[in-house]
């Protein structure tokens, strides 16, 4: 079994500034925790010389320009989400400024990405394999809270290893896209390789199938990177070292160093790999009003997620409103400047598909009386590195059991399936991304 040689890095991320305190798993009383680690953040900006309202001023001035320019652009009538077509991915004809675009607004849509009628016979091909397992019948509900308002009959199917699933995560044209958009990141600095921008890992996640006249209460506007680790984990203290250490105009969220290798604290709303980008590919054709994806398209907004906690008029004991055990929330009263620019995606054909940084706020908007399905498989962009190689391990295990992955509730119902998706069916890239080449 192959493994990767990408290492820590021991060069020093702070000049000479004070410690922090970090817990690599949850601390047993949160508000203490944060109590603790709110004065030691604010301490360490103070010793660069910085306060802490000069450094938010930085951040607050850059993400409401980017506010600015996105609400004059709805203004103009302008299509927000960046488009492109999966041919030109291909061809390597997309264009520079193009390119910049996508960098600025950390989000895309891939037109074309795969035939039409490959996706739809996906499609097809995911409602014979719940059906001939009589998936309805034996379905308990949901198994977790954060998809679970939808009745008895599920949106989200808590399956995984379907043909269809396994075919798209594996195939030349995922591999290319997902490379494309790893390629927007840097994944090597100080000599470290932080990860390796042409293998995948393969994450596996559900699917999602909004039926004709579905009403939908969508999802509120949310983050997945993480929750209280991002600010108390000392690998996410290193990889935001930029807002706290008096360098703010240095930060990238397109900087990958000491992502890639730090543990999240264990919950029901973690992921356990490192994603460049979320994403799903689209099995049925869905207009811009039925209840589709909307994101804040800011990549570096997350600099204005970090550092507000710390301003003055938020409570020393609350982190507006992270905690663990559930989603990083984006509020209106704490984050109001930011959701001004929440912009849904496109129409969207079968084949196409959607991506979003992995930092992105995004949400999910309510819909009454669908018009059409409303169906997606979620493939994200989650190159090779040590923290997914460590997840690929139990990832072999549930493909080959069929359970559920162990970042997903313990629902299993594919175990006895004999039709999913077998490992003599593996191509080079799937053995790749499971650690088996």
């Amino acid at each position: 079994m192959s493994t990767v040689t990408l290492t820590a890095s021991p060069t020093p991320y702070a000049r000479h500034l004070p410690p922090l305190p970090h817990w690599e798993t949850p601390p047993e009383d949160l508000k203490a925790a944060i109590r603790e680690i709110k004065p030691a953040l604010r301490a360490r900006i103070a010793a660069s010389g910085r306060t802490v309202e000069e450094v938010f001023a930085v951040v607050e001035a850059r993400i409401a320009a980017a506010v600015a320019e996105i609400e004059a652009a709805k203004a103009r009538g302008e299509q927000i989400w960046p488009v492109l077509d999966y041919a030109d991915i291909e061809a390597g004809t997309v264009s520079a400024d193009e390119l910049a675009t996508l960098r600025r607004r950390g989000c895309l849509v891939v037109r074309g990405h795969f035939p039409r009628e490959q996706a739809l016979a996906w499609d097809a091909g995911i409602v014979d394999y719940v059906e001939s397992n009589r998936f309805f019948e034996d379905y308990r509900g949901p198994g977790d809270d954060f998809f679970g308002s939808v009745g008895s009959k599920p949106e989200i199917y808590p399956v995984y290893w379907s043909p269809p699933q396994m075919e798209a995560r594996q195939s030349d044209r995922m591999a290319r896209v997902q490379g494309f958009l790893n390629a927007l990141w840097t994944s090597e600095s100080d000599g470290v390789r932080w990860f390796d921008p042409d293998r995948d890992s393969l994450y596996p996640d559900r699917i999602r199938r909004r039926p004709p006249g579905a009403d939908s209460g969508g999802l509120g506007t949310h983050l997945d990177p993480g929750t209280l680790d991002l600010w108390m984990t000392e690998a996410y203290q290193k990889a935001f070292r930029h807002l706290f250490d008096g360098t703010v105009e240095a930060y990238d969220p397109y900087d990958a160093a000491y992502r890639t290798a730090g543990p999240q604290y264990p919950g029901s709303t973690m992921c356990s790999a490192f994603r460049t980008f979320q994403g799903w590919t689209a099995l049925s054709d869905m207009d811009h009003d039925q209840g589709v994806l909307h994101t804040v398209p800011i990549p570096e907004a997350m600099a204005y997620l970090m550092l507000r906690p710390l301003l003055p008029d938020v409570p020393d004991d609350d982190m507006c409103g992270v905690t663990t055990n559930q989603v990083f929330p984006a509020s209106e009263k704490w984050h109001s400047l930011l959701l001004r620019a929440a912009s849904g995606i496109p129409d969207v054909r079968a084949g196409d598909s959607v991506w979003w940084h992995c930092d992105m706020i995004h949400s999910v908007a309510p819909v009454t009386d669908q018009q059409g399905w409303g169906n997606v498989m979620y493939v994200p962009a989650a190159p090779w590195c040590p923290r997914n190689e460590a997840y690929a391990a139990s990832v072999r295990d549930a493909f080959l059991t069929g359970s559920s992955p162990t970042d997903f509730p313990a629902e299993h119902y594919e175990r006895t399936w004999a039709n999913r998706f077998t490992p003599d069916q593996l191509n080079d890239t799937g053995r790749r991304g499971l650690g088996l080449a």
